[in-house]
């Protein structure tokens, strides 16, 4: 990690009174938190996001609510846990309810935007934006309904696109998220922007597949000065049965040999640059438009990118790289220059949000999980916290959940035996020590399952999260319905095209 980042300094200066304090929340896809110069990658050039982590804070423990797109969305919007929320999987996308921080934030009078990727059911619905620019949203306002197929999973062919679409070009994921930074410039720009607050969700789809990168971007990285992922070879591979059995569904790897991994993590650290790119010219147009000092700005992203690692490929595992996530906060009130070691989560931006705008808790939610990054940014550092994820979606044949607290990682799979692992030890997860009699591992092991059971049941979770899918399996049409809808990625709203 780069030394500017090891003193926290004073916060932001003060800013004018008299005008708003507005939100900028900037997403990305698929982006893993490592893959950042500020996080000390070793060949990710990210000028712009490494710059706005000098001029904030840098949180280098930040979790995913769940390791797949929809679900992760969904529980980003409703400030709460899948399991409580019912967003199980990418086939029950957010469809307005739970109220979200949106409706809080749109209910202050502020206008609430979004622009970009959302992956919620459909702009029909009420999702709590008094705009949506750009939206995409689920395919058919359904989704991907062939991972409610969990219990007869059928092969999911589509695992091999990913290896076949890897090098230089445009995409329509990189022709979009180019019309997403374009439309987030011209909204900066407007007039009504400097005298009512606002909060923008601004939300691209790179580094996301497929993995092909505009040449500039590309240009940067070498195939052949990329490092092999960790834990690759087959002996080193996982032997839990739960996480054989997703590799054996997301069968991304047996499509790549050595020189088509390599040149796809070139691609992926490609659309990693490119994307900050974006995000670059979306607070160079903040700092034009004289909103600089005014507003808190968010980055993150949904979820992580396995890259190979562990011979996974994209997200659906508890492994830092899918489960991580980058996340940076900076403006008014926000020490500068600061890492926060505090355990975070997407749950926090729904805290966030309330605090910035004084904005009520939607009533149908009761109390929220998260807090404010505010907070988190300017306390001292709590290395107890908790922050929980959780997975019922494609190629798993039974719930699990994690659990980070202090150094430890524990991994809850219902019905099977969980992993631990020392992250201060072993930060490559390398070694599950769950069967160690040593105390401390004991003692860790049974604290693990006490802080899960504190947030949920999770055999009951589990139940209802099969219940739950059986029924929409029914309301689609049956197993072969849904066994119909397997893809990739969604496709981009018809406008771009």
């Amino acid at each position: 990690m780069s030394n500017s980042f090891n003193k926290s300094r004073q916060p932001v200066g003060a800013r004018d009174s008299n005008r708003p304090l507005n939100l900028l929340v900037i997403m990305a896809d698929e982006h893993r938190r490592d893959a950042m110069g500020c996080m000390g990658h070793a060949h990710v050039l990210t000028p712009h996001l490494d710059a706005l982590a000098a001029r904030g804070s840098l949180f280098t423990n930040a979790y995913t609510p769940s390791p797949i797109c929809v679900s992760a969305r969904a529980a980003l919007a409703t400030g709460t846990y899948a399991h409580r929320s019912g967003h199980w999987d990418s086939a029950a996308p957010y469809a307005g309810t739970p109220r979200s921080w949106m409706h809080a934030v749109r209910q202050t009078g502020s206008d609430m935007v979004s622009i970009g990727k959302l992956h919620f059911r459909s702009g029909k619905d009420d999702n709590g934006f008094s705009q949506e620019i750009l939206p995409m949203h689920v395919l058919n306002g359904v989704g991907w309904t062939v991972g409610l197929l969990r219990q007869s999973p059928p092969p999911f062919d589509a695992a091999a696109e990913l290896a076949a679409d890897v090098g230089a070009g445009s995409s329509s994921y990189t022709d979009y998220d180019l019309a997403i930074a374009d439309s987030a410039e011209k909204w900066l720009a407007k007039s009504e922007r400097q005298t009512k607050p606002w909060a923008a969700f601004v939300s691209f789809v790179s580094p996301h597949y497929p993995l092909r990168a505009p040449p500039r971007f590309l240009d940067l990285y070498r195939p052949g000065e990329m490092d092999t992922p960790i834990a690759y070879a087959r002996r080193e591979r996982p032997t839990h049965p739960e996480l054989q059995s997703l590799a054996r569904y997301w069968d991304y790897d047996r499509h790549f040999d050595d020189r088509t991994m390599r040149e796809a993590k070139a691609a992926y650290f490609g659309l990693v640059t490119f994307v900050d790119d974006c995000v670059g010219r979306v607070l160079s147009a903040l700092q034009s438009t004289g909103q600089n000092d005014n507003t808190l700005v968010v980055y993150t992203s949904d979820h992580g990118e396995m890259l190979g690692d562990h011979g996974f490929w994209t997200k659906s595992v508890m492994y830092e790289a899918a489960s991580g996530v980058p996340l940076i906060v900076a403006g008014p009130g926000i020490p500068v220059g600061r890492i926060v070691r505090t355990a975070s989560s997407l749950l926090d931006v729904a805290a966030t949000a309330a605090e910035v705008f004084q904005a009520p808790v939607p009533s149908d939610q009761g109390a929220l999980p998260g807090l404010s990054l505010r907070h988190l940014a300017t306390q001292a550092d709590d290395p107890d916290r908790t922050v929980m994820s959780e997975y019922h979606d494609g190629g798993s044949s039974t719930g699990f959940f994690m659990i980070r607290w202090q150094q430890w990682k524990y991994v809850h799979y219902v019905n099977l035996t969980p992993q631990v692992f020392n992250l201060s030890k072993d930060p490559q997860e390398l070694l599950d020590v769950a069967s160690s009699d040593d105390p401390v591992v004991v003692a860790a092991l049974a604290e693990g399952r006490r802080r899960l059971g504190a947030i949920c049941d999770p055999d009951a979770v589990n139940a209802r999260a099969f219940s739950d899918q059986l029924r929409r399996i029914e309301e689609l049409g049956g197993a072969q319905a849904c066994g119909s809808t397997a893809f990739n990625h969604t496709p981009v709203p018809t406008e771009v095209n």
